[in-house]
């Protein structure tokens, strides 16, 4: 048998669990214990702790070290020292994408909320994405004590989502030229090519058939303060824990920007305007977010109507999964007017990594047959759709660039 089989067959093996070792090693004639090596059957006890349902004494549990893996399922959630050390072993074992979904895991399966309310296993969890949508949806649970944890993993997360988007997000805003006033300065991100060859043109050589210009004319990058609005309205629906998270980010990120009036609001069956927060702490914003409870598009709407004062200069996003639970019909005609306006309106079913989830799609073609594209998008080519935005881009058309890019 050749290394790759015999890999194919460890890595099945560790899927599987104990269960399906002795086929496996049938299989790769390497004779009881032979398919794991040391550090591989840590491994094994590390995911038989949360995938096993017992112990080797009840039926699973991982091989050669099974015992021990046993008493590490047994023990996991009551004891704070197992727990420490199974943690440590989890980021130790694993790569980093897979010790966030046994994070997840452990906290679904075994229902180890332990890790949310003890400071001393709260610092040894990954900070991720999906373990600050588990803190927020459970932040009014976790004692005193374990807050200022909760919140330096939280802190950690949105600086590493504000590290990876803000200069992107920065140049798309100040990409959207403009093209109303000329520069002195060169950039060739900014050249006017209409106004530089039409005030050149006196300067064509015939006989070498090139235009050859004395003077080059640039878009000006600098933008008038408060040029745009920009209105976030969130659905904090639990179904959309990741998308509220990143697009609470974004809004930020907007908000430190001169040139643009930026309004953050989350909803569920209520309307909260996280403008003030956005603006000061991004940490606090994201504590203000309540996920769960029922969804009422239409109301939001109604709230945010209020700050479209020049509907050319307005950009809405609704970040939603369509799932209305209020006046679908009302809620639909908002949508419709509001584009009709001349608001470049946008519905991102998702901005996460994660792809697109579960969404209504009877509400999303109708959105689209307004003019409003509905799709999933990942954080990072945000930017990209902010430029083309800003610049008045046809939206249905960048929406599909930016789908196909992500499928590739």
């Amino acid at each position: 048998m050749s290394d790759l089989d015999r890999e194919k067959l460890k890595r099945w093996r560790l899927i599987l669990g104990a269960a399906a070792e002795e086929k496996l090693e049938a299989m790769s004639a390497s004779g009881p214990g032979g398919l794991l090596d040391p550090e591989d059957l840590l491994r094994d006890e590390a995911l038989a702790a949360i995938y096993d349902d017992t112990g080797k004494d009840g039926g699973a549990g991982g091989s050669g070290g099974g015992s021990g893996a046993s008493s590490r399922s047994a023990g996991l959630g009551k004891s704070s020292p197992r727990l420490a050390k199974w943690l440590g072993d989890v980021r130790s074992l694993f790569p980093a994408d897979i010790v966030s979904v046994i994070q997840s895991d452990a906290i679904e399966r075994k229902g180890l909320n332990q890790l949310l309310f003890e400071p001393e296993l709260l610092s040894k969890v990954k900070p991720d994405i999906q373990m600050v949508a588990t803190l927020l949806a459970l932040k009014g649970q976790i004692p005193e004590k374990g807050k200022e944890a909760a919140r330096q993993l939280v802190k950690t997360v949105v600086e590493d989502i504000m590290r990876r988007l803000e200069q992107e997000m920065r140049r798309a805003v100040t990409g959207a030229l403009n093209r109303r006033q000329h520069s002195p300065l060169p950039s060739a991100n900014g050249l006017d090519w209409k106004t530089t060859i039409r005030k050149n043109l006196k300067n064509y050589d015939r006989e070498r058939g090139l235009l050859i210009p004395d003077r080059v004319f640039f878009y000006d990058r600098a933008r008038r303060s408060k040029e745009w609005t920009v209105i976030l309205d969130i659905d904090q629906s639990g179904s959309m824990a990741g998308s509220v998270i990143y697009a609470s980010i974004v809004g930020s990120i907007f908000a430190s920007m001169p040139s643009l009036d930026t309004r953050v609001v989350v909803f569920d069956t209520e309307v909260v305007d996280l403008t003030e927060q956005c603006a000061e702490d991004p940490v606090d914003m994201l504590f203000g977010v309540q996920l769960g409870g029922g969804t009422d598009i239409n109301k939001s709407l109604a709230y945010c109507e209020s700050f479209i004062r020049e509907p050319k200069k307005t950009l809405f996003i609704l970040v939603s999964d369509l799932y209305e639970g209020g006046n679908r019909a009302e809620m639909i005609r908002r949508m419709g007017e509001m584009r009709q306006a001349g608001v470049q309106a946008i519905c991102l079913l998702a901005l996460s990594d994660d792809g697109v989830p579960s969404y209504d799609e009877g509400i999303a073609k109708r959105l689209a047959k307004l003019g409003i594209p509905c799709f999933g998008c990942s954080p990072d080519r945000l930017p990209e759709l902010i430029e083309g935005a800003l610049k008045g881009m046809d939206l249905a058309a960048l929406a599909d660039r930016i789908q196909a890019g992500r499928k590739g």
